[in-house]
């Protein structure tokens, strides 16, 4: 029934007349009102309404280990424990963390230990001279017994178990370079499950890979291959051997743009293999039109091109403006628009959020004309 259409109009102030008429009023319920109105009185100064504290997503954690893992020294992994002792919120292979840096900047490192360890991260950073300073700051800057503050865990790249969220029956992985992060606690889930899996693990030298140590452990189920010695892997090659229909394979890819663009059109008319995968840099703009963004605290006009992102564009002039997954999950880039029709193309805003004129910059643009923004 329609509450709104059919209002109740019985007033519950008094027990209810017994159901079969024997008394005026129902007793058992006669003695439960009294019992109600007598105990609740008393019990409130006992038990009173206390704030609960605000969660606010945070997580301390203090870096209990700092070791190289690549042979050219610009891999490292931290180790992470709760600051306080406690167990660490719980994860699954695939997922990430946001770390908050002494600086203010927050960057996304995937989880790449155990999933079953409960007391302990791990995050391996390479440095990139020429990026946004995150990586730098980490190599040069944190060390053992430092206290930081992260978020999450949070996943966009599920490991989906072949039989139980999957049609697969075998799993390849693939990964290139530092793309090992997401990839390398799947290969342990997958091991401890006893799945049908492989993996190619590509770089461009022996010294540039991390965790060659840890993956010998696995022995021919992953086959190392560089680009100074073998050459580019072709996606045959990256895929492995397969029949020409019913594969029943599941590709779980994490690596540069370019190869991750190329998997994807090799696999286009495979309805029989699946392919998830990650990036860890900004996917390529499509259907783009030019257009221009006003900082509105200045007045400064910075022309977006077809093919760039309005993060990019607003980087050259403001290089301290946050973000930092670059793809229009994490919402580190959100900025208020003061003027102008956006196009979003994010995947986390909620529609009130978009009505007030809230949008991504990273990845989301103006649907036509230009746009003033709120920096």
């Amino acid at each position: 029934m329609n509450q709104r259409a059919h209002p109740h109009s019985t007033p519950l102030t008094a027990p209810p007349p017994h159901l079969y008429g024997r008394w005026k009023r129902d007793p058992l319920l006669t003695v439960g009102t009294a019992v109600m109105r007598a105990w609740f009185p008393a019990w409130r100064p006992l038990a009173p309404l206390r704030p609960t504290p605000v969660d606010d997503g945070i997580t301390r954690v203090r870096i209990v280990g700092r070791e190289v893992v690549a042979q050219d020294e610009n891999v490292i992994a931290l180790t992470l424990a709760a600051a306080e002792g406690d167990t660490l919120p719980p994860w699954r292979a695939g997922a990430h963390i946001d770390l908050l840096l002494p600086s203010g900047r927050m960057r996304e490192y995937s989880l790449c230990g155990d999933p079953a360890d409960r007391d302990r991260y791990r995050i391996a950073v390479r440095r990139i001279p020429d990026g946004g300073g995150g990586s730098i700051e980490v190599h040069d800057a944190l060390r053992v017994g430092d206290i930081l503050s992260i978020k999450g865990p949070r996943n966009a790249f599920p490991l989906a178990v072949p039989g139980h969220g999957s049609p697969a029956r075998r799993i390849r992985f693939v990964a290139a370079g530092i793309g090992i992060t997401p990839i390398l606690p799947m290969v342990t889930v997958a091991e401890r499950l006893g799945l049908d899996w492989s993996m190619i693990y590509t770089g461009r030298s022996t010294e540039s890979i991390p965790f060659l140590d840890e993956v010998a452990r696995f022995g021919d189920r992953i086959t190392i291959r560089t680009d100074d010695v073998h050459g580019l892997p072709t996606m045959t090659e990256l895929v492995g051997p397969v029949p020409d229909r019913d594969a029943d394979l599941a590709v779980y890819c994490c690596g540069p743009v370019p190869m991750l663009e190329s998997l994807r059109r090799h696999l286009a008319d495979r309805n029989d293999i699946e392919l998830h995968y990650e990036r860890f840099s900004p996917p390529p703009v499509e259907d783009g039109s030019p257009f221009t963004v006003t900082l509105a605290s200045t007045g400064e006009r910075v022309e977006v091109a077809a093919d760039e992102s309005a993060l990019a564009a607003i980087r050259r002039i403001r290089p301290s403006v946050p973000y930092s997954c670059r793809q229009g999950f994490c919402g580190t880039c959100k900025v208020r628009t003061l003027s102008g029709d956006i196009d979003h193309r994010d995947n986390i805003l909620t529609e009130p959020e978009r009505e007030a004129g809230i949008m991504l910059t990273c990845v989301s643009r103006s649907a036509g004309g230009n746009l003033t923004l709120d920096l």
